[in-house]
């Protein structure tokens, strides 16, 4: 899978963020506006830039930002350590979103984080393993995590929603100290704004042969950048300095769009951080 947003996508985000006219960067960058333009259009890099210049304008790592420009990309991760997780994409008018189905290996008890765009792949990997989809977690509000809420909840009446969004029924709020067991597992859950008012991350623990934790954290970041911060930017960072880089190093991070990372991997890659 590759990246969710390649490096002109990261340099535009961290411009709008700061405030900063494509002008300026390009200047900065030793490029001309069209040049600029075409990078985070296209992530094509026609000419290097000047890489410190344009990390110090806009708030990234210089040397992280030029990795991703020659390829950088998370390792590929043997979902056989995570025995019962499987990554569940489907796509909307070039919007390809992830959701995550995660269940305990002896009661069948499953457990789906955001909807996707598409019930049926759910469908069919529920009655391909013989589960029964118990509870549904949304990390956020967006219509592309949550639209096949209503098809899912039409085939499992009884499937108990978790939001942190104001509209859910108030026995199905998140809160702070929640532990919800799915057989021997445990979910826990995290506040997370900035992306979105009702953000949250969800962490998966105690999986069997102790394979690390797995957060599913929604759209707080992708492999190797951040989401928009519609909230804010800042916000958005503290939030994934707080409640991501916190976690355990070897924690597998399940984002919203594009491939599976590392808490290690994006402390040590991610531009938006230094």
């Amino acid at each position: 899978m590759t990246l969710e947003d390649h490096v002109g996508d990261i340099i535009r985000k961290a411009r709008r963020a700061a405030g900063l006219s494509a002008e300026a960067v390009a200047q900065a960058a030793g490029w001309s506006p069209v040049q600029l333009s075409e990078t985070e259009e296209t992530g094509r890099v026609s000419q290097r830039p000047d890489w410190k210049a344009i990390g110090t304008l806009v708030g990234l790592h210089a040397g992280r930002l030029e990795a991703i420009a020659e390829g950088w990309r998370p390792s590929e991760k043997d979902l056989k350590v995570w025995r019962e997780l499987r990554v569940v994409t489907s796509v909307r008018g070039g919007n390809t979103v992830n959701s995550y189905l995660v269940w305990d290996e002896v009661s069948r008890e499953a457990a789906l984080f955001d909807t996707g765009w598409d019930a049926q792949p759910v469908l069919a990997l529920v009655g391909e393993q013989g589960l029964h989809l118990e509870h549904l977690f949304l990390t956020h509000s967006h219509e592309d995590h949550v639209a096949a809420q209503g098809a899912l909840r039409a085939w499992f009446p009884k499937l108990l929603l978790h939001t942190s969004a104001g509209s859910a029924p108030p026995q199905h709020r998140n809160r702070p100290n929640d532990f919800i067991h799915l057989g021997s597992l445990r979910i826990t859950n995290r506040k997370a704004p900035g992306h979105a008012e009702d953000g949250v991350i969800y962490i998966v623990s105690n999986w069997p042969e102790d394979a690390p934790p797995a957060a599913i954290v929604g759209d707080t970041l992708f492999a190797g950048s951040l989401a928009t911060g519609f909230v804010s930017t800042e916000l958005l960072k503290q939030t994934v300095r707080e409640q991501v880089f916190t976690l355990p190093t070897e924690t597998l991070l399940c984002p919203g769009h594009g491939p599976l990372t590392s808490v290690a991997e994006e402390k040590a890659q991610n531009p938006f951080f230094s």
